[in-house]
């Protein structure tokens, strides 16, 4: 009697957290994302607010391309904006490229200096189409493959335009000028950007002639991919719009959900983001589903009548805007959905970096349930009849859509009318979907996501199942995070579980699960804004805390691909791949260079903290033979490593690389230890002696004083060894420990404002492995100070993308890498912890 009361005690409080605290966190977080992880899936479904406010601009991809979400509450019948920023109704005097692949006449030889004049004589300059660019940019139609780029637009005008909003629209890569009638309007520094948009003051305005008028520009490429597309357009005097701005109060980023409130007129609004990713199940974590959930409440002792409305559009489900696409409403089994998606459906063709997806189809979707509605319509009369009316206009028939969104774009809409809403406060969610039909291209056969059991289950099956489990998802999802920022604070404080709570969605959505012809799960990354490779070695390495952490099975659903194709004879080298290829196509290596003891060294180190963490080498077992080819190689290239490549390729090649040849050492005392694990104690003996000795002979070549260096031959030099975590958290002994001892305080000496330098060699750091080299420290002290620049520089950093482990140390401004897996590296002091119990 007296368990089933406390049971009773129990439920009731887990009812009550649940009607009172779901849309609240009682974890008020101080840090201040970069890019405030919103709809978080997978690489492809993936949506981040990079603003301090959500409704301060467009919600994007991690790309930076608009992945809009809108959002807005209409209280009293008025209206107020808490989410996105509606495209303004712009008409094209002179249009871009999205809708028209323009004329113009181009150089790419130093014109006269009155080459931005309207009377210029260009009679000897090229003919082109836009948009200008290097290949592969999108929607090049004249390549440029120069430095620099001259272009002269002239167009004709019949009409007065100094009353009308005029918007100059413009995208870049690099650095940029542009002129209207021989008049400056725009200068950039080194940067590029999409869609830029600027209205022409009065002045700017004064220049527009009627008759014939030009717009020059110059692009000058410092390095990489070009591109130059721009054009003019006015403000339609009939434009709609929620112009009304929600005033935001709070947002917190916790591990699996954000939450913002906002107040809006005589209620407040709480918004939660939800992204289900609990790692100890699979269907969960692979199903590309997430909530939206919102509460409104009164803050006075009235009640209000209120509607809310949510929408996004096809740009969900396209590369390009340019791309043609179809839309549908479907009804089926008590649940609505807006389906959207490309009329071509390339599935798995697309590949490389920098890229969205262009096949399967995205849904909006909710159940039937009184006062919901969900509709396909205009971008601006749908809004037009939410603001004025409160509700939707009726559904537009699939053919009465546009498949052109450049020229009239279709809105996904759900609205729900809430009624008569007081001080208590009324609910209710939507859903986010993604069915991407195949996710993977796997050796030549295209695999489906692990969700689907090979097509058992299908998208309106998974979104039924997300609707029933809806409560139980919300409980799971607040308790698993209140219990990592508990233990991440308790191990490595308040500022350390802040920056794990950002890392931690950021971290697996670039995978996806899919399983093999034989049933072995395969967790495949995507190198987002590096490479764009699948199944990179050298970026699962630094991520696998977090899955060792959490669900091991994991970590090895990212070795199990690397051994095939080793196993295979796809793969006959002595040392591991680099990659399979180019996500999404997981064919075999593409990457240009092998990094021999970096890929080597990382396989034998994951397999044997796997072990360690399973307290089983059975995995190992499976794969004894080529990882007894790999150690070997070690042992004869690893303690003095040869000029090549590590993980750091950024910085360049490397001979004599001490921090690499501590990776080597390490990996080759790990297969002792997995032999030992595996009772061939005569190979354990071998390679434990052997790894201690090579210890010893590295301690002579890389000491340098009160530090030890960078390379074996550059004195005065430094670097992190970040690679020595291994010996710590495991307890191995295999380095003296006055290495570690002498290393932390050298440390604390060469920390700048944003972090620890990676080297001597330049300003910059990366994050993750600053968060292997604070666990070094001997206490808790020294590792706070070691991350505690890492912080701020997620705090500060001017560049909001989704969290970049790559930055400069006194600018905290990442000098490219964002959305990259490798951040789960920040669970390696959780990791330590949990080993050391």
């Amino acid at each position: 009697m007296k368990k089933l009361l406390m049971l009773c005690v129990s439920l009731c409080l887990m009812a009550g957290i649940q009607a009172a605290d779901i849309y609240k966190t009682s974890r008020k977080i101080a840090l201040r994302a970069p890019s405030v992880p919103l709809i978080t899936s997978d690489t492809y479904l993936s949506i981040w607010s990079p603003y301090n406010k959500l409704n301060e601009g467009n919600t994007e991809h991690w790309t930076a391309k608009d992945h809009p979400l809108i959002g807005a509450v209409r209280v009293d019948g008025k209206t107020y904006r808490f989410m996105g920023k509606d495209k303004p109704n712009l008409p094209a005097i002179i249009p871009m490229s999205h809708s028209e692949n323009w004329d113009a006449l181009y150089t790419m030889d130093q014109p006269a200096n009155d080459w931005t004049s309207i009377d210029f004589n260009d009679a000897n300059w090229k003919k082109g189409k836009a948009a200008f660019g290097s290949k592969g940019m999108q929607r090049v139609k004249t390549l440029w493959e120069t430095k620099d780029i001259w272009i002269r637009r002239t167009f004709d005008l019949n009409e007065d335009l100094s009353k009308e909003t005029i918007i100059l629209q413009y995208s870049h890569d690099d650095i940029f000028e542009l002129y209207l009638n021989g008049v400056k309007l725009v200068e950039t520094d080194y940067s590029w950007n999409n869609d830029v948009m600027f209205e022409l003051n009065a002045n700017a305005k004064k220049n527009l002639k009627k008759g014939k008028n030009v717009i020059a520009a110059h692009c000058h490429n410092q390095t990489g991919d070009a591109y130059v597309d721009f054009g003019l357009f006015r403000k339609a005097k009939d434009s709609y719009g929620f112009e009304q701005e929600a005033i935001q109060k709070s947002v917190d980023v916790l591990p699996t959900q954000t939450y913002y409130t906002f107040t809006c007129g005589k209620v407040e609004l709480d918004l939660v983001f939800t992204a289900p990713l609990l790692l100890d199940d699979l269907d969960l974590v692979s199903t590309p589903i997430n909530y939206i959930s919102y509460r409104v409440r009164a803050l006075d002792n009235k009640k209000h009548d209120v509607q809310i409305y949510i929408e996004t559009t096809p740009e969900l489900a396209v590369n390009d805007i340019s791309q043609a696409v179809t839309s549908e409403r479907i009804e089926k089994n008590g649940m609505v959905y807006l389906k959207t998606g490309t009329i071509d459906q390339p599935v798995t063709v697309r590949k490389g970096d920098g890229v969205r997806i262009d096949w399967g189809y995205a849904y909006l979707a909710s159940d039937k349930a009184n006062g919901k509605s969900l509709s396909l319509g205009d971008y601006y009369s749908m809004k037009d009849e939410f603001a004025n009316r409160g509700q939707l206009k009726p559904s537009l028939d699939p053919k009465d859509l546009s498949i052109d969104m450049s020229k009239s774009m279709t809105v996904l809409a759900y609205t729900e009318n809430l009624g008569a809403v007081d001080k208590t406060g009324k609910a209710g969610y939507v859903m986010v979907g993604y069915d991407d039909i195949y996710s993977i291209e796997y050796f030549y056969k295209r695999r489906q996501a692990y969700w689907k059991h090979d097509g058992k289950i299908d998208i309106y099956q998974a979104f039924e199942r997300a609707k029933e489990n809806y409560d139980s998802i919300m409980q799971k999802t607040r308790a698993f995070d209140n219990q990592l920022m508990t233990d991440a604070q308790r191990d490595g404080g308040v500022e350390y579980a802040e920056l794990c709570a950002l890392a931690y969605r950021q971290a697996i959505v670039a995978h996806k699960l899919i399983k093999d012809d034989e049933g072995n799960l395969l967790f495949l990354s995507k190198e987002n804004h590096s490479n764009g490779c699948i199944n990179t070695v050298d970026i699962t390495y630094p991520s696998a805390p977090l899955f060792l952490l959490y669900n091991s099975e994991l970590l090895k659903g990212m070795l199990t691909p690397i051994f095939y194709y080793s196993e295979s004879n796809r793969w006959r080298k002595p040392y591991p791949a680099h990659d399979l290829g180019t996500y999404p196509v997981a064919n075999g290596q593409l990457y240009g260079e092998d990094m021999p003891v970096e890929e080597a060294g990382n396989m034998i180190l994951l397999v044997t903290a796997l072990a360690k963490v399973e307290g089983s080498a059975s995995y190992a077992q499976k794969h004894w033979n080529t990882l007894t080819i790999w150690a070997n190689y070690l042992a004869d290239k690893g303690l003095d490593p040869d000029n090549q490549l590590c993980t750091d390729d950024f910085a360049g090649h490397l001979a004599h690389n001490a921090n690499l040849s501590i990776k080597a050492i390490m990996a080759i005392a790990g297969y002792g230890d997995l032999a030992r694990m595996l009772g061939k104690t005569d190979i354990a003996d071998k390679y434990t002696a052997m790894a201690k000795s090579m210890a010893v002979e590295w301690e002579k070549m890389a000491n340098d004083g009160d530090h030890y260096k960078l390379a074996f031959d550059k004195p005065g030099t430094w670097s992190q060894k970040y690679n020595l975590v291994w010996d710590k958290v495991f307890k191995m002994n295999i380095f003296p420990p006055t290495v570690i001892a002498k290393e932390v305080p050298f440390y604390l000496t060469k920390q700048n404002k944003y972090g620890l330098p990676l080297d001597s060699r330049k300003d910059y750091t990366k994050s993750d492995w600053i968060m292997w080299s604070a666990c070094l420290a001997s206490n808790d002290g020294d590792f706070k100070k070691i991350i505690s620049p890492i912080y701020k520089y997620a705090n500060e950093t001017p560049t909001r993308v989704p969290l970049s482990d790559w930055h400069d140390t006194h600018t905290a401004i990442p000098p490219n890498f964002k959305a990259r897996s490798v951040v789960g590296g920040y669970f390696m002091k959780m990791l330590e912890n949990k080993v050391s119990k």
